[in-house]
């Protein structure tokens, strides 16, 4: 009988329960991403995750849904519930350099929220509004992403905002790996001719950043106890 066989990458609450960040899994020819889940909810440390948990799909990097057929050398991300900001471990634009209208990146260095904030200054920018996302009450944050979805996920992002509140710019940074107390994990800067456009801009781009990118959040407290920061699925396409 013939088949496929497909790359499983897992994240956050899966990867642990796995203990691996990935998996080959040999299915049948037609085998769709609902026969995928099937399989994989047999795999050892698995089955009690994946029943439990939403989990949503992407298939190289494009979300699909449970009907999507699957075929050779695919790459599968489960993906279970975000929980705020992501991004990619390079520290590349997501639009290119210079004076361009979006830019986006991830880092594991600090945050500066004045340098994006030059970054959107523009002269026909009459407001410009930043917002800084802080660690507070536990002794610090741990990210983990989708780093092939979630920085170019920021940037389509920041475009949609300029292009919905006619923004003259807009920028995002979010950070991956331990953020201590009092830090920033995620920031954002947008500008526009007017305050009312500039504020629906950032407002729109933090909170779809935290609700769409395929990003992970985990409390660490001062005793070293760690837990997952419940989200919610980020929304597939529609059919």
């Amino acid at each position: 009988m013939d088949g496929v066989v497909v790359s499983v990458r897992l994240f956050a609450m899966l990867r642990e329960a796995a203990r691996r960040d990935r998996l080959e899994v040999e299915l049948a020819d037609g085998a769709t991403v609902a026969d995928l889940l099937l399989a994989v909810g047999e795999r050892p440390g698995l089955q009690d995750a994946i029943s439990r948990l939403p989990v949503v799909t992407a298939v190289n990097r494009e979300y699909v849904r449970g009907e999507h057929r699957l075929r050779e050398g695919d790459e599968v991300a489960l993906i279970p519930p975000v929980s705020g900001g992501g991004g990619a471990g390079d520290g590349r634009d997501g639009a290119g350099d210079g004076m361009c209208d979006v830019h986006a990146r991830v880092t594991e260095e600090p945050l500066n929220l004045d340098a994006l904030a030059r970054r959107v200054g523009r002269p026909g920018a009459g407001a410009v509004v930043t917002f800084s996302g802080t660690t507070r009450e536990v002794e610090r944050l741990d990210y983990e992403a989708y780093i092939e979805m979630a920085q170019p996920g920021i940037a389509a992002i920041l475009a949609d905002c300029v292009a919905r509140h006619g923004l003259e710019a807009a920028a995002a940074e979010h950070r991956l790996g331990p953020v201590p107390l009092g830090e920033s994990s995620v920031i954002v800067a947008v500008s526009a001719a007017h305050r009312a456009e500039a504020f629906a801009g950032a407002r729109e781009a933090i909170d779809r950043i935290k609700a769409e990118a395929p990003i992970w959040k985990r409390e660490v407290d001062s005793e070293g106890e760690r837990r997952w920061v419940a989200g919610s699925p980020p929304s597939p396409p529609a059919a």
